[in-house]
């Protein structure tokens, strides 16, 4: 990741350039996930209210329940640590970064959502776009606030900055005396 207002090495290039493309193959692989037809002889009707499937998962045991409610949270939380990688900044507020991460996370999994609606076999489903949402702001909350951390201090360590010296007092500001115009 490079400082802002630097112009960076080819190195904080490359890492960025190389998380757009894990960015853009791990949107690539959820869209073939979620977006596929899939054969079935019955579909399930939409789910809009929160937290109903959930409970169905969790009345169906721990096991089930876990395994349906880890693959929700987890479809797409790499993009809580993809987006700020491709960002590439590391001096950014927290809370900021945790909120524009989990918006566009929860963009994506709306437009997720709306297009299965057209898509034969898949069901739309309110909780997914909760459980991906939160998977998204937890993989961010998680990971990115200690690794940005990590690397200002790498940063800081390589490139100490001088600390600013006030000026020695100078005296009194000089006037420039007026001179008269010329007839």
């Amino acid at each position: 990741m490079q400082r802002e207002g630097s112009i960076g090495g080819s190195a904080a290039i490359n890492v960025r350039v190389a998380g757009g493309v894990v960015l853009v193959a791990h949107l690539a692989f959820v869209a073939w996930l979620t977006l596929r037809p899939l054969d079935v002889p019955w579909v399930m009707p939409a789910n809009l209210h929160p937290l109903a499937s959930i409970r169905s998962d969790l009345a169906l045991g721990w096991q089930e329940a876990t395994r349906r409610i880890l693959g929700g949270l987890g479809l797409l939380a790499p993009l809580g640590v993809l987006f700020p990688l491709v960002n590439g900044r590391i001096t950014v507020s927290p809370l900021a970064s945790l909120l524009r991460t989990t918006a566009a996370g929860a963009l994506i999994s709306l437009g997720i959502e709306l297009l299965q609606t057209g898509v034969p076999g898949q069901r739309v489903d309110i909780d997914s776009l909760l459980l991906n949402t939160a998977g998204v702001a937890l993989a961010h909350a998680l990971l990115v606030p200690a690794a940005r951390s990590r690397l200002r201090r790498r940063d800081e360590r390589a490139h100490p900055r001088s600390v600013p010296q006030e000026d020695p007092p100078q005296g009194l500001t000089p006037t420039i005396p007026r001179v008269g115009i010329a007839p």
